[in-house]
């Protein structure tokens, strides 16, 4: 009965109170405080010497009430309950504050949004002319089993294969058992593809002997983010209500590293719905703290980055829309590449924000991320996004020609007034970890210059993001499935999507017209470079950039203690649009002047 007085109570707001209230109406989810780690990693704050604006900090007193938020729904057509409107209703009175800040930024009248509408699909014609692909010299490795390849490179790998040293079956069965002995323990294994797995290890097998070789990929184990549709076999996006969705057809990546002769041995783990490491199956493990599920993979892209870290695989794709391939690739201590937006079909992966999801490797090394990309990247009929630039690999580029840059206040910050004893402590080992890391490229040719990102705030656009994942998964809100995932926090994607259903379209507009300005300011400083160099995680530049389109590459730099754990740190190489080989050539030469690439986690653990 008091439920019920509650809502008639509510239905008195009249109609003149809630036509004022629409204009104000915000979405929550996506804030600097409480920010899902979606494909998606957790991204700080900027730095205040880089955004002169901050992004706005909650109001004490909320100026939308849950009885304006339950008027407003019978127009959006949803019906929340209680308790969800009071864990919403912080979240749309924090977004208000975005709005307004954005209503503050003058936008020219010619400034059209940053999405596009394009009247006809893309044409199979547009396919760039691709350039035979080439390793540097490769150091092929002494082994005595296939089990000690567990950890090897794809040139290693692939030089292995191509001289016959090992077959893609040993490889295949090799992985194969590590997936079963160690993917149970890191969470990173939804769906075994051991049949599948077997038929193209064999079919690799054949073509190389018949004369038939198909290039660096082939016969080469990889793993999947389970977001790529895979025909017959569960793609299941880590999310309960989808744990036995089984699509009739292949992701364009799916087809394309199987023309390239590589063989998928798994479906990996990924975040519910592309939300940080938690699946149906748990929290995705990071190899190098196990038993730690507070210091788990991180990122979306979780299952991807533990399982490549962990030698469960060759190589694996994962995808990103806010730091998922950046974020765990640098917590797991892989190498990362997340290409230009549009470079990439997402043809048959899921959707999460149609204007910032991106598909990119994670591996062991540079050069393996090269391979992969090149084998993925470029139109395919399907997605109207994706650009015709060629990428041209060349692993000889002298970086002494390059013109580089490095966030300077970045790599040298200082410890917050209420720092902990241990926090400074860790500030100053990152400190001299990246002093050094920055020493070392300078040995190997780069000629590092200071600058600085844009002087515009990027905080106040973060619900882009949520506004176009809620469309996405608005079904699921409306019919309730969404109450089946395991996270239902204020922070997690059901309270994130029912807020998301009050976000103005004038307002999502307004903000992708400032998103067009961000990227205009960034054209303008790529203009001048060829390469910035900045921390990872913990860039303010991480946002900028999924914002933007613009790739980086993430490797490890060092090791840092972290709750008595010596953990991966790792540095980010950012390059122009449609220029990932850049960034990617001072990654190598960054790799080839130091080791951390070769250290790997104990895998003396079983299920």
């Amino acid at each position: 009965m008091k439920n019920k007085a509650n809502r008639q109570r509510k239905q008195k707001l009249d109609r003149r109170t809630f036509v004022k209230t629409l204009p104000a109406l915000g979405v929550a989810g996506l804030t600097a405080s409480s920010f899902p780690l979606s494909s998606l990693a957790q991204t700080p704050s900027p730095a205040p010497a880089q955004t002169p604006t901050p992004s706005p900090s909650p109001t004490p007193a909320p100026r939308i009430t849950k009885e304006m938020m339950h008027t407003a729904e019978k127009l959006f057509g949803i019906e929340l309950t209680d308790a969800q409107e009071a864990m919403a209703v912080g979240g749309v009175n924090r977004n208000l504050d975005s709005y307004e800040a954005n209503r503050k930024i003058d936008v020219p009248l010619d400034t059209e949004p940053a999405v596009v509408f394009h009247p006809a699909r893309a044409k199979k014609e547009l396919y760039a002319p691709k350039t035979k692909f080439r390793f540097g010299k490769t150091e092929v490795p002494q082994f005595k089993s296939v089990e000690d390849l567990a950890f090897a490179t794809v040139p290693q790998l692939a030089e292995l294969i191509r001289t016959r040293k090992v077959s893609s079956t040993e490889l295949t069965k090799m992985y194969l058992g590590r997936l079963k002995r160690f993917g149970p323990k890191l969470m990173c294994v939804v769906t075994l593809t051991e049949e599948l797995a077997l038929k193209q290890a064999a079919d690799a097998d054949a073509d190389l002997k018949r004369g038939k070789y198909r290039g660096p990929l082939h016969g080469i184990p990889w793993g999947a983010k389970d977001l790529f549709a895979t025909k017959g076999i569960k793609t299941t996006w880590g999310a309960e209500p989808y744990r036995d969705q089984v699509i009739d057809y292949d992701a364009t990546v799916t087809e394309r590293l199987r023309d390239a002769g590589a063989v998928l041995v798994a479906k990996l783990s990924m975040g519910a719905l592309a939300q940080g490491p938690r699946w149906f199956g748990g929290v995705t493990r990071n190899p190098w703290v196990p038993n730690e599920a507070q210091q788990g993979s991180s990122g979306s892209s979780a299952g991807p980055a533990s399982a490549t870290a962990a030698g469960l695989v060759g190589f694996s794709i994962g995808t990103e829309t806010l730091g998922s391939i950046v974020s765990p690739s640098s917590r797991c201590g892989v190498t990362g590449l997340r290409p230009t937006y549009g470079r990439v079909s997402r043809y048959g992966a899921m959707g999460l924000s149609w204007t910032m999801d991106k598909i990119g490797p994670i591996c062991r090394g540079v050069e393996d991320c090269a391979a992969a990309l090149h084998a993925i990247y470029g139109p395919d009929g399907h997605d109207i996004t994706v650009g015709d630039a060629p990428f041209n690999w060349n692993p000889d580029t002298n970086i002494s020609t390059l013109r580089i840059g490095y966030l300077k206040a970045e790599f040298e910050p200082t410890p917050n007034p209420g720092a902990t004893e241990q926090q400074r402590q860790q500030l100053e080992q990152r400190r001299a970890i990246y002093k050094t890391a920055l020493e070392t490229l300078e040995k190997a040719g780069a000629k590092l210059n200071p600058i600085e990102l844009p002087k515009m705030a990027s905080g106040s656009l973060r619900f882009i993001l949520s506004a176009e994942a809620a469309t996405a998964f608005d079904d699921i809100t409306r019919d309730g499935r969404v109450n089946q995932l395991s996270g239902q926090s204020p922070g997690d994607w059901p309270n994130t999507f029912r807020t998301s259903r009050f976000i103005p379209a004038v307002e999502y507009l307004r903000a992708q017209r400032l998103r067009t300005l961000l990227m205009m300011e960034m054209e303008k400083l790529m203009s001048q470079w060829d390469v910035f160099v900045s921390p990872a995680p913990g860039s303010a530049s991480l946002l900028v950039t999924n914002l933007t389109g613009h790739p980086a590459v993430v490797l490890p730099c060092g090791f840092i203690k972290d709750r008595g754990d010596d953990l991966p740190l790792a540095i980010m190489f950012t390059g122009g649009v449609y220029d990932e080989v850049s960034p990617l050539r001072v990654a190598l030469a960054y790799e080839r002047a130091t080791n951390w690439h070769t250290m790997h986690p104990k895998m003396d653990f079983a299920s």
